[in-house]
């Protein structure tokens, strides 16, 4: 629990410098475009590129804080014994879904998907000497591959803490001041 919070912790800086990111490279693109009429190649691919990495670092914190949309009418309406119940079966279902998932993006990141160029995101070290690189699709899908690793790791976690909730309801949390979903 305190290293899943040390990484979100992290996670949630990276999120918050690729939006701000994201957001200099797309006020920079309008710059260019509508004040100098001269729209670059690349804003729109490295925006993206850092919404990605935004996204994937993101959905973790928001699976352990209960983030997501969730109908939780019928969780709300059965006593506590069933509404946990349904949360493990619930958590597990999900469990299995990120498993999938991981399966799925290690072989796109690091499969052939993977091998191809950005279109027009670079590495510029042509200032220095060297040739511009093009950056790595698989530089993008990695954060995807990450964020959902790390998704899986917090619904454990939260499978976890309703099991041990359900056996001993008078369990109390070390939450060193952040909320988590499930476990009531």
């Amino acid at each position: 629990m305190a290293i899943n919070s040390a990484i979100l912790a992290v996670t949630r800086t990276v999120a918050w410098i690729a939006l701000a990111i994201m957001v200099a490279v797309i006020l920079l693109q309008v710059v260019f475009r509508y004040v100098f009429n001269n729209a670059l190649p690349w804003p729109e691919e490295a925006a993206r590129f850092c919404m990605l990495w935004m996204t994937g670092m993101a959905a973790p914190s928001a699976l352990r804080w209960g983030g997501f949309v969730a109908i939780d009418m019928l969780e709300n309406a059965l006593p506590r014994v069933a509404a946990q119940i349904l949360s493990l079966f619930l958590l597990t279902l999900s469990g299995l879904v990120l498993i999938m998932a991981i399966q799925y993006g290690w072989n796109h990141t690091f499969g052939f998907g993977g091998n191809f160029n950005a279109a027009a995101l670079k590495l510029p070290f042509d200032w220095v000497g060297g040739e511009s690189v093009k950056v790595k699709l698989r530089y993008m899908y990695g954060a995807f591959l990450f964020g959902i690793v790390m998704m899986l790791v917090i619904n454990i976690e939260l499978w976890l803490r309703t099991l041990v909730t359900l056996i001993k309801p008078d369990t109390v949390w070390p939450l060193t001041g952040e909320m988590v979903a499930g476990a009531d």
